[in-house]
């Protein structure tokens, strides 16, 4: 992905390129930030029967253990950056890569010590079921997660970012689009408004999403 700079509403500069390893603990701030009420981690992290101190604690090292396989998968973390200060991330993998569903051993069993197995076996069976339902395609990309920092929403840097994306996605010559699963109204408004279809409603944990995708302009 070449670096994509564009302009926020105060005509600030904004680019987007790839994070470094000294760009992850505050990627993993803004992760946490941005999903600390996530519908469905919060069913899976059983924060409804745990401590809020035991359900943060579950979900830092969840963010903290996904964002190692990413980099340690060399898969696409992104950040859009103001002023050298990073205002938005997301985290991409590419299907067929070494981030299979049932993940390298060393990362299930950071998880299983630090959030549970319980949590763990879940997150694999809801990659497992979400990869069932992309069969169709035979290489893509998937979005595991994106955020924007506190105080920046609303300010289009979630747009700004899925632009990002499309370059990313225009560059590779063997991926097919970029699909999504989200649980939240105001996510899925965002990702209609940029051009993705939806393909099916999937359902974990009691909790209903929608798995969306955006098929290459080029297709």
């Amino acid at each position: 992905m070449d670096t994509v700079t564009v302009s926020n509403k105060s005509n600030e500069a904004l680019k987007a390129i790839y994070l470094t390893a000294e760009d992850l603990s505050l990627a993993a701030s803004l992760l946490y930030q941005a999903y600390h009420d996530d519908p469905l981690l919060m069913e899976i992290l059983n924060s409804s029967k745990s401590s809020a101190f035991a359900y943060e604690k579950k979900l830092r090292s969840l963010i903290r253990e996904e964002l190692n396989s990413f980099w340690q998968g060399h898969e696409p973390l992104v950040g859009l950056f103001k002023g050298g200060t990073l205002k938005a991330v997301a985290c991409v993998f590419k299907s067929g890569s070494k981030m299979k569903a049932q993940r390298v051993w060393h990362w299930r069993l950071k998880l299983m010590l630090s959030a549970g197995y319980l949590t763990t076996q879940q997150l694999i069976e809801k990659e497992n079921t979400i990869r069932q339902s992309l069969d169709e395609y035979d290489c893509y990309h998937f979005l595991a997660f994106i955020a924007v920092a506190p105080g920046m929403q609303k300010q289009g840097l979630g747009s700004f970012l899925l632009r990002a994306l499309d370059d990313l996605i225009q560059t590779d010559d063997d991926t097919l689009g970029l699909a999504v699963y989200v649980t939240r109204d105001d996510l899925k408004a965002l990702f209609l408004t940029d051009g993705f279809e939806q393909m099916k409603k999937l359902k974990f944990s009691n909790i209903s999403g929608d798995l969306l995708f955006k098929l290459k302009a080029s297709q």
